[in-house]
Order: C-alpha cells, then structure tokens, then sequence
C-alpha cells in the first residue's frame, strides 16, 4: 500500500534585514523556514543580520520550477523595484 504524495504550495519570499537589506528565497512552509532564518539554520546570507523582519510573499501554487523563475526574477529586481514589490506598487504579473 502506498501512501500518497502530498503537494504543498510553492511560496517566493523577501526578508528584511536589520541594514534594510532584502534577501529573497523559496520554500513550501513559509513559518518554518522563517524561523530557521531567525535562529541562524536557514542562509549563511542573514546570519548575525539580524532581526530578520518577513517583508512580502508570494504564493505560487505547486510548481517549484514556477517559484525558482521567480525567485531569478526577483533576484534581478533593483533595491529600488524590490521595496516597490513590497509596498505593492511594482507588478511582476
């Protein structure tokens, strides 16, 4: 008997740092992989940058291919485009 696989959701999200920098991932469990960030197990990018702040999410649905493009995208993003991502003013749809 087999047990059936479960698809979690894909999420793209930015992290606000403590300089105001803004660090961009992905992950299925937006909560645990916060909480990894905040006690130093998530990117060797935020540790000691804290305290880590979530900025934005995004989800977006059960393609991991679908959140890594984004993730790039954003990624690209200037400083300036990714606080107008947050503040909801730039369209990356």
């Amino acid at each position: 008997m087999s047990v059936p696989l479960q698809h979690s959701d894909w999420w793209v999200y930015l992290i606000r740092t403590s300089k105001n920098a803004l660090y961009c991932g992905i992950t299925t469990d937006i909560d645990r992989r916060f909480i990894q960030h905040q006690q130093g197990c998530g990117a060797k990018a935020l540790r000691g940058k804290g305290p880590l702040s979530l900025a934005w999410q995004h989800c977006v649905g059960p393609s991991k291919s679908q959140a890594l493009q984004l993730e790039c995208r954003i990624k690209r993003l200037s400083k300036a485009q990714k606080e107008r991502l947050v503040s909801g003013e730039f369209d990356l749809f």
